[in-house]
């Protein structure tokens, strides 16, 4: 077989491998030509026909690597090209983060620091009783945030006063008439579900647990009637513990309001997911009870007391009148200001001729 040799090593093309067939081929020929030497016999068209096979075998052997070779190349191309373009977007999406996030937590936590939230005072991790050991207290915690869901704080404050009146653990909840536990529970919202949830989550408890509350979340969201935020809020009042962010329907809204997810989320559970990506988790803790209070006080469902709001003028959610009213006042302390200081550097020139 014919042997090719190229000019530069930079440039040279890659070496086929020699099929079986070839090497038949080649073994073939070499046999007819050693039996023409030794016995001068041989029949010449056997001989060009073996060369004349070897020869096109090697021709579309090469043509097959070439087209194969062709389809790497390309294939590699478009892989890099997409890799490129994967790493891209996620880069992208690691590096995003709303505008002005800083600044609007940091008024956020000035706004609550003036006045107590219902979730303050009535929120349920003061729902527990302090006099009670630690394992009832759990209880306890995770016995509110079952209540809570789509009530008030209020609402669910009193009804965990009256639960507590009966001595409340796991046994005194199964032993519980389903109808007394309803009544009981009236009127936080599907008291009648979360009567019939909390008979079947305390069974559990007692059977699996002896009566404490589980310390995970996996566990902790399969017992009936607790969510992803119930159980992130019960490992953190509860355990001690920061798992992830708890999104009710205030963290839900105003992150939606403040653009603090890349795209419009419809469910409080989206919305965790979207916060955790890119808020820093050493802020985790302290995000649910910022944004439920506030929430409660100023960005509240209805009527937003936007012209209340120190963000008003950042927030992409407020309204012009809003924005223009803090604008107004912005600028009339400004003027103030001015002209307090030009009182004192018309005072200051008095003194300078004075002196002169």
């Amino acid at each position: 077989m014919a042997t090719y040799k190229s000019k530069s090593r930079k440039n040279q093309p890659s070496i086929p491998q020699v099929t079986e067939a070839e090497m038949v081929i080649d073994n073939n020929i070499s046999s007819i030509t050693e039996e023409l030497e030794v016995n001068g016999k041989a029949n010449i068209n056997e001989i060009l026909d073996m060369e004349e096979i070897s020869s096109s075998t090697y021709a579309k052997t090469r043509l097959r690597t070439k087209k194969k070779s062709d389809e790497l190349e390309k294939g590699g191309k478009a892989h890099l090209k997409h890799s490129s373009k994967k790493m891209k977007k996620d880069t992208d999406e690691a590096k995003w983060e709303p505008e002005n996030w800083r600044k609007i937590l940091e008024n956020i936590r000035l706004m609550r620091s003036k006045d107590n939230a219902p979730v303050d005072i009535m929120g349920c991790h003061k729902c527990a009783d302090e006099n009670a050991d630690e394992k009832t207290q759990r209880f306890h915690k995770l016995v509110a945030l079952m209540l809570s869901s789509q009530t008030k704080d209020e609402t669910t404050y009193h009804a965990m006063l009256r639960l507590k009146e009966q001595t409340l653990i796991p046994e005194t909840i199964v032993n519980m008439k389903l109808n007394t536990l309803e009544n009981m529970l009236h009127p936080v919202s599907f008291y009648k579900n979360k009567a019939k949830y909390l008979q079947q989550t305390s069974k559990i408890l007692i059977d699996k647990y002896s009566s404490d509350i589980p310390n995970n979340i996996k566990e902790l969201v399969a017992l009936p009637g607790v969510g992803p935020k119930m159980a992130h809020i019960c490992m953190s009042t509860a355990w001690q513990q920061v798992t992830g962010i708890g999104v009710d329907v205030h963290v839900h809204r105003i992150c939606n309001r403040l653009n603090w997810v890349p795209k419009a989320t419809k469910e409080p559970e989206q919305t965790r997911v979207a916060l955790e990506a890119w808020l820093p988790q050493k802020l985790w803790a302290e995000v649910n009870h910022l944004l439920v209070g506030f929430g409660q006080t100023v960005c509240t469902p209805a009527k937003p007391k936007c012209e209340n709001c120190l963000n008003s003028n950042i927030c992409p959610s407020a309204p012009k009148s809003a924005k223009n009213i803090n604008k107004n006042e912005n600028n009339e302390i400004n003027s103030q200001l001015a002209e307090l200081l030009n009182k004192a550097e018309l005072k200051k020139s008095k003194t300078i001729l004075k002196d002169c």
